[in-house]
């Protein structure tokens, strides 16, 4: 299981962009890092539809937003036409980077237990370390959460070089 502080496991996904993106690829700057369960399903929509309206905000705070599920990149190519999503969609068929970020595993929706994906996000700053997990995340309002996080943690970053 990871913690905050540690390291965020590297990883390299196929993109809807048809490229290849890494952690390492994205050192220096701030990464939302959110895994979901499925394109087009109702939590889903809502939470890609939060982090689209978030967007130029997070962006403006110097912080990347990447999206990871199990998708074929055709699926993420409708997904983000349907709806208008303006970061990029990762694929991750064999849910090896879920595993990696504990993003995998025992479930249990309606009283019924299942294994799959499990609904999470990381903040990791720019040296590539995580510094917040949200697991099992309920969708409304989660995304300002996260970029509540990412003011603090740049007001205290700010901070420490005064």
């Amino acid at each position: 299981m990871l913690k905050e502080g540690v390291n965020a496991p590297s990883f390299e996904l196929l993109g809807d962009d048809g490229e290849k993106h890494s952690l390492k690829a994205q050192k220096g700057k701030w990464v939302v890092l959110y895994f979901y369960p499925k394109d087009m399903t109702p939590g889903c929509t809502i939470e890609a539809c939060e982090f689209t309206e978030s967007h130029s905000e997070l962006k403006a705070q110097g912080a990347v937003v990447l999206g990871v599920s199990a998708d074929p990149l055709a699926s993420h190519v409708r997904f983000k036409g349907k709806y208008a999503i303006p970061f990029v969609l990762l694929s991750d068929p064999e849910y090896g980077v879920h595993q990696k970020f504990g993003a995998y595993g025992e479930k249990v929706l309606y009283g019924k237990k299942s294994i799959g994906p499990i609904r999470s996000t990381f903040l990791i700053d720019p040296e590539g370390k995580i510094v917040k997990i949200w697991s099992k995340v309920r969708v409304k309002g989660h995304v300002a959460q996260v970029l509540a996080t990412l003011q603090k943690q740049l007001a205290a970053v700010k901070q420490l070089k005064k």
